[in-house]
């Protein structure tokens, strides 16, 4: 077993077998501060995802395939640790990847992949199965009782918004539950993928349990992957298009899904709301990591009483977040992922303004004077004025950008947050706890926040209604996602 990849920085290659490989023809990484490349990524041929997914096959035949679930938990726990000893570097390479703020990285997204694999060890060795005592035609007994089994080989694709956090959240569970996974990262963010393979392989997890392919979507890794016929279920956050081509692809083979998909989030703002803490939680679930979150808030609708208050607030604070250097820990802002992003979502501020939109603040692009201007940055921006036909207030932006209007009934800001296609997250605010435990009903959201946002229990259901998703994560839900129940039947008579 390999247990670091090449030296130097510049080039990823895939993690095969427990082994750094090479493959077809290299594609370039640049980054997303300044433009100028970072990384060079071999991109993994149809033959590489076919030596992967052997790779994982014969990882399930061997001592991995064997293991209970209290060794599974502890080779988790292992993880967790060689992830926490790598801290910095995985700071470095998800701060490269994504031109996030360091200060994010070192507070959310390394410590979440950490937390990931801790909870899901927890959760394996302690989740109870159904039993049952039945009574037979005859009068005697039988016991019914579950059995969890690993679905097989699990291949994971996932997006470049929060590389390291959402890969953990579906590997941790898929290794809990005794598969073998292939994982193919975003082409935007192949660093901290890279660096997860040295940690799997420093923790002594079982060549082939763990691999990684680099590449893009269609004609390359990933639909080579999800097409493979030696793949028994596949999991994928991202887009909601890109989830409905991976169905199609995995429908041939009937196997398993679970999709986290796009998001239009709405935010309510009450009257009664501590406006202090709407504007404050309104401003994280609008602009953190650049608005590039799933989970992030697009609309926000504003009982008419404090509307304009809350509206001129939340533009203020918008128009102040700081700009700086990732390494600057003082950072608030942060680049798009890509120049061909920061073309979409000035496209959609320029479709704002076309359908009628009132700038609050941003609707441009930054100047820095130095060598961030060869970036993908944007102005974060508030929008306001526009009905809830607008294009802008059904499409997703996926950026830092949020429309604010005023609503006046409870039962009007339930249906203009329901008036979109999709259905992920909602946020509310209210001192009202009738109004909060209605929203919770009402909403077609997977998850409501009342009076916070993305604070999560990883026990909790996490997922998608309508074109955000299939199915759902956390604690026993990815549990049931990841194994297979078999039913044994014992006549006791």
């Amino acid at each position: 077993m390999t247990g670091r990849a090449p030296a130097g920085p510049s080039r990823l290659r895939n993690f095969v077998g427990g082994e750094f490989v090479d493959g077809g023809s290299t594609f370039t990484k640049v980054s997303p501060v300044t433009g100028e490349p970072v990384f060079e990524v071999v991109e993994a041929t149809r033959s590489t995802v076919d030596d992967t997914v052997a790779a994982a096959r014969a990882a399930l035949r061997g001592p991995w395939g064997r293991m209970g679930e209290r060794e599974r938990a502890e080779v988790l726990r292992r993880v967790a640790d060689e992830l926490e000893r790598r801290f910095d570097d995985l700071v470095t390479a998800e701060v490269a990847d994504t031109g996030k703020s360091i200060a994010q990285a070192r507070t959310l997204d390394i410590p979440r992949g950490a937390a990931n694999f801790r909870a899901f060890a927890e959760i394996v060795a302690t989740a109870p199965t159904e039993s049952f005592t039945t009574v037979t035609p005859t009068g005697g007994r039988a016991l019914n009782y579950a059995v969890r089994k690993p679905v097989g080989v699990v291949a994971v694709i996932v997006p470049w918004n929060l590389p390291l956090l959402l890969l953990t959240w579906k590997v941790a569970p898929a290794l809990a539950c005794g598969n073998a996974v292939v994982v193919k990262p975003s082409e935007e963010t192949p660093a901290s993928a890279t660096l997860l393979a040295e940690v799997m392989a420093a923790a002594g997890v079982p060549d082939g349990v763990f691999n990684l392919v680099h590449g893009f979507g269609p004609d390359s890794a990933g639909e080579f992957l999800t097409r493979h016929p030696g793949v028994d279920a596949i999991t994928f956050t991202g887009e909601s298009a890109t989830g409905g081509a991976i169905m199609r692809a995995a429908a041939d083979g009937v196997k398993a899904v679970s999709f986290e998909l796009g998001g239009k989030n709405a935010g309510l703002v009450f009257a009664d709301a501590d406006l202090d803490a709407a504007v404050a939680g309104s401003m994280r679930s609008s602009f953190t990591n650049g608005g590039q979150v799933c989970l992030c808030t697009e609309r926000i609708y504003v009982q008419r009483p404090v509307f304009d208050e809350f509206t001129a607030r939340l533009a203020k604070r918008a128009g102040e977040l700081a700009y700086g250097w990732p390494t600057d820990e003082a950072t608030a802002t942060m680049p798009l992922i890509s120049p061909q992003h920061r073309a979409k979502v000035l496209g959609a501020y320029e479709l704002a303004r076309a359908e009628g939109a009132e700038v609050l603040t941003g609707g441009g692009t930054p100047t820095f004077g130095d060598a961030r201007d060869g970036g993908s940055y944007v102005q974060p921006t508030v929008l306001t004025g526009l009905g809830p036909d607008a294009r802008t207030n059904r499409e997703e932006i996926f950026g830092p950008v949020v429309h604010v209007a005023p609503f006046d009934t409870e039962d009007e800001a339930y249906a203009l947050a329901n008036g979109t296609e999709y259905g992920l997250a909602a946020t509310v605010w209210t001192r009202d706890v009738g109004v909060a435990h209605r929203a919770g009903v009402r909403l077609d959201a997977g998850i409501v926040w009342v009076n916070t946002w993305f604070l999560r229990d990883l026990r909790t259901p996490f997922g998608g209604v309508k074109a955000s998703g299939i199915g759902r994560e956390g604690g026993v839900h990815s549990l049931n996602f990841y194994s297979e129940l078999t039913n044994v039947c014992v006549d006791l008579s």
